[in-house]
């Protein structure tokens, strides 16, 4: 059995088996999603069809980490969809500022997603939130049934709480499957249709194809000696590019450095990042206006020539992003944003667990120093 072109034995060795499996089984989760989601579909509408009726309803999407950047990639899209205000707050913000963060008259539905569940700052996010917001609601959705966030809200008063698939439960370091199942949850949670079998079949697929083919292309990459990396990213892709910079800071103990941005805000500062050993990848938006501003950028690091390799990923094929250095997904010129998250995380992820691996780190346990955590620890959580 070989994961990522790796065998068995050789990621034993590596310490890297578990994350090589989990970035390989994402697109069977995202189906095993799909199937938890339909057979919770009766409950999950009873919860949230009051909700959603309410025109001053506020929701906050709330996580840590990569917990957090599944809010930021869903948000744009809710608010679109919905009609209704949504908004990314990191538990990080809410527990360190929960009167600059929360309003106590405002009915709130405060959507918590985590792989573990039992991070502190997760905990105290849903009690204060619970203790401030008159109105609360609480729709947790994690990978843990031994989780103390899941057992906490599974029969709280005013909440819900949705169980992925064991499988999600990512082992590893650094969150994969955790990280995409949960954004395509949270995701078919408010949209309808997005839990029809046609639906994520289609970058399902495209994804299977970035990891049977398109990952030698990253493995090769890998190789190169970058030190510093470049993720960018607009909208909801933006989250995306954070996603993907902490994903190569963490499986590579710190060892590369990485940086994200959105196309247009790169230019205000954060440009003077590029040198001659920067690699810059541009997550590029399938939305017509937004790639307009993507792809003046991409032009722009072309023609400076200052960093070492300039590369769009990319779900369309009709324009000049694919003239250049580009990584082309097949079967999604006509998906949204939010669907390219899907593949386009895979990416990233397979270019970190190569990356690691060229460093000699272990993928699977990649701090050596100890002084991060899986679960995060050390975290005291003061009285507000």
């Amino acid at each position: 059995m070989t994961y990522l072109n790796l065998s068995d034995a050789e990621l034993k060795n590596r310490s890297a088996t578990w994350t090589a499996q989990e970035i390989t089984h994402q697109p069977a989760m995202w189906q095993e999603t799909r199937d938890l989601i339909e057979k919770n579909a009766l409950k999950l509408h009873s919860f949230l069809k009051p909700l959603l009726a309410r025109k001053d309803l506020r929701i906050i999407l709330t996580g840590a980490g990569s917990s957090a950047y599944i809010g930021q990639c869903l948000q744009p899209d809710l608010l679109q969809h919905l009609g209704r205000r949504v908004e990314a707050i990191a538990t990080t913000d809410l527990v360190a500022g929960p009167l600059q963060c929360l309003q106590p008259d405002v009915p709130t539905l405060l959507v918590s997603f985590a792989r573990s569940g039992s991070s502190p700052e997760s905990l105290a996010a849903v009690d204060l939130a619970d203790r401030y917001v008159k109105e609360c609601y609480q729709l947790v959705i994690t990978c843990n049934a031994q989780g103390e966030l899941f057992m906490r809200c599974a029969n709280r008063p005013r909440s819900f709480a949705l169980l992925l698939p064991e499988e999600t439960h990512d082992r590893s370091f650094a969150m994969t499957s955790s990280f995409s199942s949960m954004l395509y949850a949270g995701y078919c949670t408010f949209v309808s249709g997005s839990a029809t079998k046609a639906f994520v079949e289609r970058f399902s697929t495209a994804s299977s194809a970035v990891i049977s083919g398109i990952s030698q292309r990253f493995h090769l990459m890998a190789s190169k000696p970058y030190r510093r990396v470049v993720y960018l990213g607009s909208r909801g892709l933006m989250g995306l590019a954070n996603e993907a910079a902490l994903k190569l800071l963490e499986l590579t103990d710190g060892a590369v450095v990485s940086l994200s941005n959105t196309p247009l805000g790169f230019r205000h500062g954060p440009k003077t990042f590029v040198d001659s050993t920067t690699l810059v990848i541009i997550f590029l938006s399938n939305d017509p206006l937004t790639r307009r501003y993507d792809l003046d950028l991409l032009r722009e690091l072309r023609n400076d020539g200052v960093a070492s390799q300039v590369l769009a990923i990319s779900g369309k094929s009709n324009d000049e992003a694919v003239a250049g250095d580009c990584v082309l997904i097949p079967g999604m010129s006509t998906a949204s944003d939010l669907e390219l998250c899907f593949p386009y995380v895979v990416c990233a992820q397979i270019y970190a667990f190569y990356r690691s691996l060229e460093l000699r780190k272990s993928p699977d346990n990649p701090s050596a120093s100890g002084t991060v955590n899986r679960v995060v620890k050390g975290v005291t959580i003061h009285a507000a």
